[in-house]
């Protein structure tokens, strides 16, 4: 099974392509969860995984490019067979969400 740092270091291949930086040190990823799925085609043991995240404003217009990049980063791991991305707007995403290493890339 993929651990959440493995899936979390998957997701730093996705960026804002309007503020350039990585979703996870933007702080738009709140949580990840994973499980096995039984139901997957081929049989190896494979997992579900389902990131929950927001925007950064409700009004992003870069909202759909930013779920396909997720969804199609993680769909592309041969362990994960099922991929669901929940938009959520509690808490409010603010600046203080972005990390260390992304204020640094941003010069903040």
């Amino acid at each position: 099974m993929l651990s959440e740092t493995e899936i979390l270091t998957a997701l730093r291949d996705c960026f804002d392509p309007e503020v350039k930086l990585n979703l996870v040190d933007l702080g738009l990823v709140y949580a990840v969860e994973t499980g096995p799925d039984p139901d997957s085609t081929p049989k190896w043991p494979r997992q579900w995984v389902k990131v929950t995240m927001t925007l950064t404003t409700p009004q992003c217009p870069a909202s759909g490019l930013i779920f396909e990049q997720v969804h199609n980063r993680l769909a592309s791991i041969p362990d994960i067979s099922k991929v669901d991305v929940n938009l959520v707007w509690e808490p409010k995403w603010t600046p203080h969400r972005i990390s260390e290493a992304g204020r640094r890339q941003l010069g903040i």
